[in-house]
């Protein structure tokens, strides 16, 4: 270590160019990174370095920076955004680290998530699962006459938890089947535990694990990695929830073919 307290390191990084061609893990040097960098802000320093060489930077997908967008999906160490529990990689600091240490970085790993370049992945399959459950339509009126509909809070604080999932992905690297099935139940979770959910509810769980299995994510292990993992510690019940909402989906569509040929 430096006399100033910053850390010399050693990365290896996955590089590769696209989703056709094979990567490889490429060592690097990160020396001088202060402790309260953040782990994107020491891949900056990198990158930085690597630009002035004339060599290609590594590409890396963020945004806000600030644990919100979920951009930030990185597998450090083994680990979806590293060490640390319920943050994402954003928000991960290199104290978190110890000088000398080498720390390995991947992108996910998941044949629905291909690989864009080097540790960005194509995660476009969370969008068209969230738009195979389309919308509410129950027209609620105004703001005043939506705010009049009466919800118990523990009903609320219940959707509201489901609705903070980020969409990052970490449940699926977690898993050893790269399942979705937590991500995917917190967005019909958000909806189905809600009055203006209702009419839509068993049609749009239905439809979104129809998408869901469509976009080759594997079975729920049922070891709890994704939740273990989760940066905002979405629940399990949530896949409980999504799976009663589909068998019943399943019941309720026999119901009115019996009754039909009746």
């Amino acid at each position: 270590m430096s006399t100033n307290g910053n850390m010399n390191l050693t990365l290896k990084v996955w590089r590769q160019k696209n989703s056709e061609t094979p990567g490889k893990l490429v060592t690097y040097k990160a020396d001088g990174i202060s402790p309260d960098m953040s782990f994107l802000e020491m891949l900056d320093v990198v990158n930085e370095s690597l630009i002035h060489k004339g060599e290609d930077p590594i590409h890396f997908d963020h945004d806000c920076r600030e644990g919100i967008c979920g951009m930030c999906s990185l597998y450090i160490n083994g680990q979806p955004h590293g060490p640390k529990r319920a943050i994402t990689t954003c928000q991960l600091h290199m104290r978190s680290f110890h000088d000398g240490q080498t720390i390995t970085i991947e992108p996910w790993r998941a044949a629905a998530f291909p690989v864009v370049k080097d540790l960005a992945t194509d995660r476009s399959a969370f969008d068209r699962i969230q738009q195979a459950g389309g919308y509410v339509s129950v027209n609620t009126g105004g703001v005043p006459d939506a705010n009049a509909i009466a919800i118990p809070k523990v009903i609320a604080d219940e959707a509201f938890n489901s609705a903070t999932c980020i969409g990052c992905g970490a449940c699926v690297a977690a898993c050893k089947n790269a399942s979705a099935m937590l991500f995917v139940s917190a967005k019909i979770s958000q909806f189905a535990l809600l009055p203006q959910g209702q009419p839509e509810r068993y049609r749009r769980a239905q439809s979104m694990v129809a998408q869901m299995d469509a976009e080759g994510f594997g079975s729920c292990t049922n070891t709890g990695a994704c939740e273990a993992e989760c940066p905002k510690e979405i629940s399990l019940v949530n896949i409980g929830r999504m799976n009663n909402d589909y068998l019943s989906a399943k019941l309720f569509r026999q119901e009115e073919i019996t009754h039909h040929e009746e």
